[in-house]
């Protein structure tokens, strides 16, 4: 593509007789792939920054290295003043929206100042749970499938935006002890046992706790679980929150697991109709890519602009894209060697071409999930607050989530997270093997010897979109994570604890799959640097469950050269569960 680009910046020069030398278009090729400019516009800017006038006579004076630098300077100025402009002309949608009519005297309304119609629409779309599909007034929004995301209004916004760094060691205890409480409940129910046992108490009696597997204190700084290391502790409710050395017996049976996630609602064919009135009867197609976006070698997003133009030339009805889009362990980020700031670098190669693709395919909506090492973020823990909605003004076709988010397409549920859960369980993986007196739930089309399928079986039964505290001590860096806020990170909805997505969107190093594991259809797109993503196809509600309505496709992009897979082969523990 930078040959192709070069090709044409050199024919346009030539033509209006300014023929550049290699070192002139090579900074060339690059104001282009910064500021996505066109060669033609590239010559205009150029020649209007070159241009004298006198009263003599009027030229154009020759380009050079220095105006190339002039250049790029007028435009980034440009782009700050834009930002700048935009940030004071917001519309003050919400301080509209808070007013409290039944507090004014009668005699008053009359005086008050009624909300524009599009500013009230997008505060209501932003700041509502109600699905921002089919019509909305005063903006023409006709989008072809039903969206249904997270809570949006302002304390869901500020609970998610939650500041890190500011962890009490209180609040940390309380939280694993709460996720611990959780399971014993579950358990409670699931196998009618009435009371649990301290693992620290001396009894000759056959006793069952629960707990969570950790390493032995002494031995924290072992990559991975090892025989003679594991301890398992409870919470302080069920036993003072003692720690306990566990030793596991050669001939240990294994017993069923935990409970299973039940199926979602439209799974069992419970549909609402307030929620998903129309859209549902009709076909969806749906493209996911994951970051990086670029390839270590460079910042000019070559995968992403390939794809790009893939998704104007098929127009999806749904695009999602997962970060990091300005990735903060990219080479060249780290090094410095960026001639914009991250937040020009995102508006140049994403919201832009993202508007643009929505003018020509009216059709469509955009789906944006973070990363934790998002430089378009200003929140790096996990879990993470969705993007800051200014860059995009606002736009009612770019809906932005959190890291991980739950939300509906067409009746169909869907979770997703940008962290490398499956990566991270594969490294801490431990393996024993037992006598298997109750078999593990699996469905007509699970895969339970797997090593992939039994990597997602453990996100869902575990519940929750990262599931091991702690993090591997050399991967900790990709996931931040926050206890305190941790409850964020649970894979149900609020308030409903037992209903599992239709389609979990997983992206990691390891090799790109698609699976059905209990009910649900699990993901792995990779990542776009590596040349592949996921295109998902949604048939209408007539079609079935959601299992039978969803074909999914794993697509390797040829243009892409991918990049050598980084992965430790050994194979390590996922958090082991005992009954």
């Amino acid at each position: 593509m930078d040959n192709s680009l070069r090709q044409k910046l050199e024919t346009v020069f030539y033509e209006a007789g300014t023929p550049l030398d290699d070192k002139l278009l090579s900074e060339c090729v690059s104001l282009c792939q910064t500021f996505v400019l066109d060669p033609e516009t590239l010559r205009f800017k150029l020649e209007a920054l070159n241009y004298t006038s006198s009263t003599t006579m009027s030229k154009i004076r020759p380009i050079t290295m220095d105006s190339l630098v002039a250049l790029k300077t007028q435009i980034q100025q440009g782009l700050t003043k834009e930002n700048a402009r935009k940030a004071q002309t917001r519309p003050r949608g919400m301080a509209t929206a808070q007013i409290d009519r039944s507090k004014i005297p009668s005699h008053m309304i009359r005086n008050v100042v009624k909300p524009n119609t599009q500013t009230a629409t997008l505060t209501k779309q932003e700041h509502s749970r109600e699905p921002l599909g089919l019509t909305a007034p005063g903006n023409n929004l006709i989008t072809n499938v039903d969206f249904v995301g997270p809570p949006a209004d302002s304390e869901a916004r500020k609970k998610r935006a939650y500041r890190y760094m500011f962890e009490k060691i209180s609040e940390r205890s309380e939280n694993l002890d709460l996720i611990i409480d959780d399971f014993a409940d579950l358990i409670r129910v699931h196998y009618d046992i009435s009371e649990f046992g301290d693992p620290s108490a001396s009894t000759d009696e056959e006793v069952v706790i629960v707990g969570r597997i950790t390493h032995d204190a002494e031995s924290a700084a072992m990559s991975k679980l090892a025989e003679g290391a594991i301890t398992i502790e409870s919470s302080r409710a069920l036993s003072l929150g003692s720690r306990v050395p566990l030793v596991l017996d050669p001939t240990i049976k294994i017993k069923g697991s935990i409970p299973p996630l039940k199926p979602s609602p439209a799974a069992q064919g419970i549909i609402n109709p307030k929620l998903h009135p129309t859209t549902s009867q009709h076909s969806t197609s749906m493209i996911v890519a994951c970051g990086p976006f670029t390839l270590d070698s460079d910042v000019s997003y070559r995968p992403w602009r390939a794809l790009l133009q893939q998704i104007k030339v098929e127009k999806p009805d749904v695009l999602m894209l997962l970060g990091p889009f300005v990735d903060a362990a990219h080479p060249k980020i780290k090094a410095g060697d960026l001639d914009v700031s991250p937040t020009n670098l995102f508006r140049a190669h994403f919201v832009d071409p993202l508007k643009a693709f929505l003018t020509v395919s009216p059709g469509s909506i955009v789906l944006l999930l973070p990363g934790v090492r998002d430089l378009a973020s200003c929140h790096s823990a996990f879990p993470q607050p969705e993007l800051d909605g200014d860059i995009f003004n606002f736009h009612p076709r770019i809906h932005l989530l959190p890291n991980p988010a739950r939300f509906t397409l067409n009746d169909i549920a869907f979770a997703a997270t940008s962290v490398d859960s499956l990566f991270h369980l594969r490294k801490e993986e431990y393996f024993k093997r037992g006598i298997e007196v109750g078999p593990l739930p699996v469905g007509p089309d699970d895969l339970p010897t797997d090593a992939m399928a039994n990597l997602c079986r453990h996100l869902l039964l575990q519940r929750r979109f990262y599931p091991i505290f702690p993090p591997p001590l050399d991967l900790s860096h990709e996931v931040n994570l926050d206890i305190s806020h941790f409850d964020g990170a649970r894979m149900v909805d609020e308030g409903d604890l037992d209903y599992a997505p239709d389609v979990l969107i997983l992206p990691s190093r390891l090799k790109q799959f698609s699976k059905v594991v209990h009910s649900t259809t699990t993901i792995n797109p990779s990542f776009l640097s590596k040349g592949t993503y996921a295109v998902i196809s949604l048939a209408p509600r007539s079609a079935g469950t959601p299992k039978n309505r969803l074909k999914t496709e794993i697509v390797k992009m040829d243009t892409i050269k991918s990049e050598p897979m980084k992965t430790d082969p050994a194979t390590v523990p996922v958090p082991m569960t005992l009954p």
